[in-house]
């Protein structure tokens, strides 16, 4: 598997982080690129959740939450992505609280390619390129989400 992870110190509390996060089958209320999103469970969020996440180019798959820990962070494992390289993949977002009264969210996924040594080639060059642009703006975005309900003038330090 290939592990690729970006990291942001936010300046908003865990708890004010995870009432963003926790609302699972929302990510399209602040993710750029996340079109709409289609629950696929019904019930309290947590895990065994599963959402349909469909992207602005037209692509969709489903995540299914396989770790939940309230005000920590939460892991998903993916699935229904033809339009990916991948044979299999898990994101996760932890929220680790500083004393400052900031948080750093760390997001990150990994993934295991198609194509045998080329696939894997292309996920250290072009996919880690490419989840590294969406992990960044979604950081950013979650960030944006969160001081919009605060303090509008927040610093990002990315790491």
């Amino acid at each position: 598997m290939i592990h690729h992870r970006k990291s942001l110190e936010i300046d908003a509390r865990p708890e004010s982080l995870w009432a963003i996060l926790s609302r699972f089958m929302h990510i399209d209320e602040f993710a750029p690129q996340v079109a709409s999103v289609d629950a696929l469970t019904t019930g309290q969020d947590g895990v065994g959740s599963k959402r349909r996440c469909h992207f602005e180019n037209g692509t969709s798959l489903v995540e299914e939450v396989t770790d939940w820990q309230v005000n920590k962070g939460y892991r998903v494992r993916l699935s229904e992505m033809p339009a990916m390289p991948l044979t299999q993949a898990h994101a996760a977002i932890t929220i680790e609280p500083l004393a400052n009264g900031h948080s750093r969210v760390v997001w990150s996924m990994d993934y295991q390619m198609k194509y045998g040594p080329l696939g894997w080639l292309m996920g250290q060059t072009l996919m880690k390129t490419m989840i590294g642009r969406v992990l960044e703006s979604n950081l950013k975005a979650l960030a944006d989400k969160v001081q919009s309900v605060q303090i509008p003038d927040a610093q990002y330090a990315y790491y």
